[in-house]
């Protein structure tokens, strides 16, 4: 019995060598770089969870419209806030939940509204990031959104806008993203999860493989939260041979919905 464990041992040690050394290469950092060095970060990707349902954890249930039955259900999520809960300040608890049981009045995705920052990263879209030295260019599948990070000296923003001003720098092989200038017109999720127009995020993006990068975002709102707190989760490279982002202007599709009772004829 001992010579057959034996010789089970030795024939296993082929495969047990090369998990190690598949390991090794991982834990080495063998990942895509661009030609100064810096992680490849260019390509589609995409988050596959239910952060736009809800970032918190949560049970599957019934949608706000029954008539759609289970294609309207909101699928359970394990959420992806760290620690848990979103430590809301007391009263911006209870517009929380106000916003939740108004949603499809409420939530700015309904009405085509752009996505805002971290929301824009974890939609049901695919985005892509195109990378250059000095700058970095974010496109979003849903409604067109566009961000473009600026890579060198900080600027000032203009204004307050949905998506923010976005300022990045590396640390080492993450690349981290400051957002500022946030307005208040976005939520988190559907869940009515939100923020004031005090919004501060700083977005982290770390390469785990060719097909596969970690998504932090630190949140900071004295107006609305008791700390910062942070979310994070994986995202992953589209790898279809002809991936590529698709249209969806969705402002068509909500004409009816915000502006129809301003067509002529139309009753009051």
């Amino acid at each position: 019995m001992r010579a057959i464990a034996e010789s089970r041992a030795r024939a296993a040690r082929p495969g047990l060598v090369c998990l190690f050394v598949v390991f090794a290469l991982s834990a080495s950092g063998q990942i895509a770089r661009s030609s100064n060095g810096k992680p490849n970060l260019n390509g589609i990707w995409q988050a596959i969870n239910t952060a736009n349902w809800d970032l918190e954890a949560h049970r599957a249930k019934a949608g706000p419209m029954m008539p759609l039955g289970a294609t309207g259900a909101i699928p359970a999520g394990i959420g992806v806030v760290e620690g848990g809960a979103i430590p809301y300040k007391p009263e911006a608890a209870a517009k929380k939940k106000e916003n939740a049981a108004h949603r499809l009045e409420l939530d700015p995705e309904v009405k085509c509204f752009l996505p805002g920052v971290p929301r824009a990263t974890y939609m049901p879209f695919p985005f892509q990031i195109v990378q250059a030295p000095n700058r970095i260019l974010m496109n979003y599948e849903y409604t067109g959104a566009v961000r473009l990070i600026n890579m060198g000296a900080p600027t000032k923003a203009p204004d307050n806008s949905w998506m923010g001003w976005s300022s990045g720098r590396w640390e080492g092989d993450t690349l981290v993203i400051d957002v500022t200038n946030l307005n208040d017109q976005t939520w988190f999720d559907r869940a009515g999860n939100y923020h004031s127009d005090a919004l501060h995020v700083v977005e982290r993006y770390t390469l785990l493989s060719r097909d596969a990068l970690m998504y932090e975002a630190t949140i900071e709102d004295p107006n609305t939260f008791t700390r910062p707190w942070k979310i994070s989760m994986p995202l992953y490279r589209r790898l279809e041979k002809n991936a590529q982002l698709l249209e969806f202007k969705c402002v068509e599709f909500v004409e009816d919905l915000m502006y129809g009772h301003l067509r002529k004829g139309a009753s009051n």
